[in-house]
């Protein structure tokens, strides 16, 4: 298991280039199921989701290589059963994607419950309830999906908008299903983002009739799908991430190769924060130089601010003068940096489904640990501004997401660099003495005065 270590202090300058969507290349890399002719897809990121995905996808009769250059060419093979192993599905959330592509070409499914990050409740009614209304039989009974389509699935009309807005994944589910079906499917509340664009213009360059026009989709469903080339859409949230990097040091960046037109919500928030954003055709200019403001700030569905921007930009809150208030109305539970935000200065208070920060106080390295994938961004944001040396353990969920993201920092000038994590040294107990009370400053004693209980009960700064 290794740790990240960032030495902050220093502002980030250059240029860097973003990796391809891991939230555009799951899914289709899923779709490649429908396709009855070899699929390339490429600019597909290095990410340790992507190769989990490669795994199920092969599990499931697939065969698939990858190429230096960031293609990944998949055919299917001879179908397998159609189960998918526990351990391959626990490893990733966007397992999922692969119920709608197996059920449209009539084939038997049984998947576990996917894993992926913890980030609140993220229940999959919605995906079962779409296919189940395009046919399919579906039970869900002790944490396994099962189903199966007796014979080719039928069109219908579907909402998949769920109590806190439209499910993607299930989107992508229901559409890539739906392009096989028999009919003409309208689905109203679906999703808008990019990445779902993005899909929709694969399967039509496949063969599919699929038209999208705000939150309703219409699916013409077609009798099969060849397949081809695709390049994968530019990874957005990696975009965020470094632009709020450079923000965090006060720096200057340009970031090439994204879609600035996707991310009008996060340049909106970073503009009303005093950062400089340029944007051109497809790069954008970020700096800073001088203080930062405070914000309040919503993460709601496309075209909004992303739910998975919400905590690094917690971390640049931190360096505002003021306060700030964060919201997440897509996952209201989603603050997993919050205590480890805390450890490094940051004087945060938690509300119902968001938390206020108070800013402009210099932070202080600590050991931290990440409990989530965009938490464990947060916090190598953090550090890069934070005085000393900020060691961040769970470096496993950051590959999950950002593909090389400490060499394109350090590119830019941080200092951070990834060790083994070296096993902790232990403290033999003293000697009990006859006749004196054992207190808890015996089992540690710097427990006292280094663990001060906060003000108001805990629940503030």
């Amino acid at each position: 298991m290794d740790v990240i270590q960032v030495r902050g202090g220093r502002q980030l300058r250059g240029r860097v280039a973003v990796a391809g969507s891991k939230n555009g290349a799951l899914p289709l890399l899923a779709s490649a199921l429908l396709c009855e002719t070899p699929v390339t897809l490429a600019r597909v990121p290095r990410l340790a989701d992507v190769t989990s995905m490669l795994r199920v996808l092969r599990s499931l009769g697939m065969t698939w290589k990858r190429t230096g250059t960031g293609e990944v060419t998949l055919e299917n093979g001879r179908p397998s059963s159609g189960a998918v192993p526990a351990e391959l599905a626990g490893r990733l959330r966007a397992s999922l994607c692969v119920l709608g592509p197996l059920l449209a070409r009539g084939r038997s499914v049984r998947l576990p419950l996917p894993g992926g990050c913890r980030i609140g409740d993220r229940p999959v009614d919605l995906h079962l309830r779409g296919l189940a209304a395009l046919g399919a039989d579906l039970v869900l009974c002790g944490g396994i999906i099962r189903g199966r389509a007796a014979g080719r699935l039928r069109c219908a009309r579907i909402n998949l908008c769920g109590e806190r807005g439209p499910t993607v994944t299930g989107t992508a589910n229901v559409v890539c299903a739906a392009a096989l079906a028999r009919g003409t499917t309208h689905l109203i509340g679906a999703a808008q983002e990019p990445e779902i664009a993005d899909l929709v213009a694969w399967l039509n360059a496949c063969g599919a009739r699929i038209a999208q026009v705000g939150s309703e989709i219409v699916i013409d469903g077609v009798e099969c799908l060849a397949g081809g080339k695709h390049t994968i859409l530019p990874d957005r949230i990696e975009a965020a991430t470094l632009a709020i990097a450079a923000a965090i040091t006060g720096g200057e960046v340009l970031l090439t190769e994204l879609m600035p037109a996707q991310l009008d919500a996060v340049w909106t928030a970073l503009q009303a924060m005093g950062v400089t954003v340029a944007r051109q055709s497809n790069q954008v200019l970020i700096k800073r130089d001088g203080p930062l403001l405070p914000i309040r700030v919503a993460a709601r569905p496309y075209p909004a601010f992303p739910t998975d921007v919400q905590a690094p930009l917690s971390s640049l809150t931190l360096l505002a003068a003021g306060s700030s208030v964060l919201r997440d109305e897509v996952f209201p539970e989603r603050w997993g940096q919050v205590s480890a935000l805390r450890k490094l200065g940051g004087r945060i208070a938690t509300i119902p489904g968001g938390i206020v920060v108070r800013g402009s106080f210099g932070l202080r390295g600590a050991p931290v640990q990440a409990r989530d994938l965009r938490s464990a961004g947060a916090l190598v944001l953090a550090g890069l501004a934070a005085a000393g040396t900020t060691t961040v353990r769970g470096v496993t969920h950051l590959d999950r997401g950002y593909e090389s993201l400490l060499e394109k920092l350090q590119t830019l000038g941080a200092d951070v660099s990834r060790a083994p994590l070296l096993p902790t040294a232990i403290t033999p107990i003293r000697p009990w003495r006859s006749g004196r009370m054992f207190t808890a400053r015996d089992a540690d004693p710097c427990a006292f005065g280094r663990h001060l209980a906060p003000r108001n009960g805990g629940s503030v700064w």
